[in-house]
């Protein structure tokens, strides 16, 4: 049985969190080595429809740090800032600031 996560960005996990498509992808907002479950504990994981998440030349995976990418990491840092711990705390588990 898969996993039941749990997003900081959406309540409805079965849609994508851009466009409302009901096939969907789950993106662990943060990339890197155990990222996932750190991603997983707090939260920061998004349905994204397949061409979003990684099968177009648009896609989160094929543009890191900019655009709808940038986006995501910017509001789920915000969340972490407002309800988990300072950005020194986020830098020390995430490697770096994605606010300026």
């Amino acid at each position: 049985m898969a996993k039941r996560l749990k997003s900081v960005l959406t309540d409805d996990m079965g849609h994508c969190y851009i466009t409302g498509n009901p096939n969907v992808a789950i993106h662990h907002v943060f990339p890197g080595t155990g990222r996932r479950e750190i991603c997983e504990k707090y939260g920061f994981v998004v349905p994204l429809a397949p061409e979003l998440h990684n099968a177009s030349d648009y896609s989160v995976h094929n543009n890191p740090n900019i655009g709808l990418d940038l986006i995501l990491k910017e509001r789920c840092q915000k969340y972490f800032e407002s309800n988990f711990g300072t950005r020194e705390d986020f830098i020390s588990i995430f490697g770096k600031s994605y606010i300026w």
